[in-house]
């Protein structure tokens, strides 16, 4: 395909380049990969220069792992008391009243309520009742949720579109169309069949459809799945005189099990946005379905995820596409849906929106659940094995740093004002980085100014170990907000585990500083390594869930 360089001189060119990068294109993808190495790197160099140097360097590395820490654990506890109050809300019933704004509008406005999002929500009638023309018919409005698969079994499939059906929008307006790869063999051909069978007539309609393998200008992955059924259903639209700009879509992986309230939630949220068009619904990705059955590490990593994705329901700033979430249908079709070069297209599709609407564009927080599952093979050195694969996939979302960079700097093509994208693609380059270098850092660092100098009388290296060990301490309190919030999210404790499991559940948390740095630093230098010597991730290496036996 067309390379890096040849792509730059369109300014609308959204896609990914395939094959040779611009010079340009190469200095940006190595660019996380030397920071990252740097960064550890630099500590060795300071130190063997200065032991003093090296001592100010790690402790000004451990004081920002502390304020942040810190404020993870703040962010963390805020969040998770939005999700809680989100949760109560009859958003089928929000969504209904949409319908009658005038007489609504008159009934609750004098109402004093503390539930989450009153106010806004009358507010949001009184402006239905103004200004009528400016918004969609809520009875009009359809959710298309499509769920991609390519060899998971019925035992993971079927509970995610239970899911979809038990939600409380009405599921005659759920068109749910069921994306299969041909790869998968007869297997999901005959699955394909049986749900549709199965389902049909919960839904408005179930469409099975059938991804055909080596397809040109595409990876093998889940992208360009999802952009085959997502032309198929809008050509199935079509035919059927359905207006494309009342549906919204809705990507779930296949084991994806959306709280009963999202897609009324999404609905309203739809209906009541001026610039509807320009965003995308980002719900709360928690990795609890399995959790119990899970081994610790990759508890751990389950639930710091879920945490991640909690503490980002307080950060619009920062929010980006993650895994599920929601887009209306007629931005997908006029942005060609999602990148089909790409195993992260669910990051990426938020830098490719921001560039195909010129910066107009936003990811509004869903602030109810998805459930995903934990990580489990069929045995624990399968399991291991398997969390690192998914690890390695997420964290390859470093490429997205060429992607932006090219565009930052390069006035044409960039469509938006300079700093705001410049403060996205540092935070961009900042959390890949951070993710690789910081955990090793913070574990081993505080020795390396005093091995190196081990005849040196310096106060502050002979100290230095102690020092950098108070400060963990300090930084363990968050450690104690999310070991006590991990217990309060759990799932109910299925019935053949004893009480006794629950104790595991605390004490898994020892393994924390060891689970950071052989998984979540290690598989971020995993994938910027790739990048660095252009040996590129093109296949979508399915994350293998075992569903245990109640």
């Amino acid at each position: 395909m067309a390379d890096g360089s040849v792509r730059t001189k369109d300014p609308n060119d959204i896609e990914l380049p395939l094959g040779k990068r611009s010079k340009k294109y190469r200095f940006l993808e190595i660019l996380p990969g030397v920071l990252s190495y740097g960064m550890i790197a630099l500590l060795f160099i300071l130190s063997l220069i200065s032991p003093t140097l090296g001592s100010i360097y790690i402790l000004i590395i451990i004081t920002i792992t502390l304020v942040k820490a810190v404020g993870v654990a703040v962010r963390t506890l805020q969040g998770y008391k939005v999700v809680k109050r989100a949760m109560k809300v009859d958003w089928h019933n929000r969504f209904s009243q949409l319908s009658n704004p005038h007489e609504n509008f008159e009934k609750l406005r004098e109402e004093d309520s503390s539930a989450f999002g009153f106010d806004e929500h009358v507010e949001n009638l009184r402006a239905m009742v103004a200004m009528p023309k400016e918004f969609p018919d809520p009875k009009r409005i359809y959710h298309a949720v499509i769920m991609v698969a390519y060899n998971e079994g019925m035992e993971t499939l079927v509970p995610t579109v239970e899911a979809v059906r038990d939600n409380t929008f009405d599921s005659k307006r759920v068109i749910f169309v069921f994306g299969y790869e041909e790869r998968g063999g007869e297997i999901m051909e005959k699955q394909a069949e049986e749900l549709r069978r199965r389902f049909k007539d919960d839904f408005y309609d179930f469409i099975p459809v059938k991804h055909p393998d080596g397809l040109p200008g595409e990876i093998k992955g889940k992208g360009p799945n999802l952009c085959y059924a997502g032309e198929a259903l809008t050509e199935y639209l079509r035919k059927r005189r359905i207006s494309t700009e009342n549906v919204i879509v809705t990507s779930l992986d296949s084991d994806n099990r959306m709280s009963e309230k999202y897609l009324d939630y999404v609905a309203y949220e739809y209906v009541v946005h001026e610039e509807r068009r320009r965003m995308a619904f980002q719900p709360v990705s928690l990795f609890m379905n399995n959790i119990w059955d899970a081994p610790a590490p990759m508890r751990i990593i389950a639930v710091s995820n879920s945490f991640f994705n909690v503490i980002n329901t307080m950060r619009p700033h920062v929010l980006r596409n993650f895994a599920s979430h929601s887009q209306p249908l007629d931005a997908l079709i006029e942005m060609d849906y999602w990148s089909k070069r790409t195993i992260v297209e669910d990051g990426h599709q938020f830098w490719r929106s921001l560039f195909f609407f010129r910066g107009k564009y936003d990811v509004l927080s869903i602030k109810v659940p998805i459930y995903q599952d934990a990580v489990i093979g069929d045995n624990f050195f399968d399991t291991l094995k398997a969390q690192f694969i998914q690890l390695r996939r997420w964290d390859y979302g470093a490429s997205d740093v060429a992607y932006v960079g090219v565009r930052l700097f390069d006035k044409k093509r960039r469509k938006m004002p300079f700093l705001p994208l410049f403060f996205k693609f540092m935070r961009l380059l900042d959390g890949h980085v951070t993710l690789a270098a910081m955990s090793p850092m913070v574990a081993f660092g505080g020795w390396v100014p005093l091995l190196l100098n081990f005849q040196s009388r310096d106060v502050v290296t002979y100290n230095l170990p102690g020092t950098v060990s108070i400060i963990q301490t300090f930084a363990a309190i968050g450690l104690f907000i999310t070991i006590l919030l991990s217990l309060k999210m759990l799932p109910k404790r299925p019935a053949k585990y004893r009480k006794g499991k629950t104790v595991f559940m605390v004490l898994q948390w020892i393994l924390m500083p060891i689970v950071a740095i052989l998984y979540q630093s290690a598989a971020a230098f995993y994938a910027q390594t790739r990048l660095m010597l252009g040996r590129y991730m093109e296949k979508f290496d399915v994350t293998k869930k075992v569903v245990k036996a109640p």
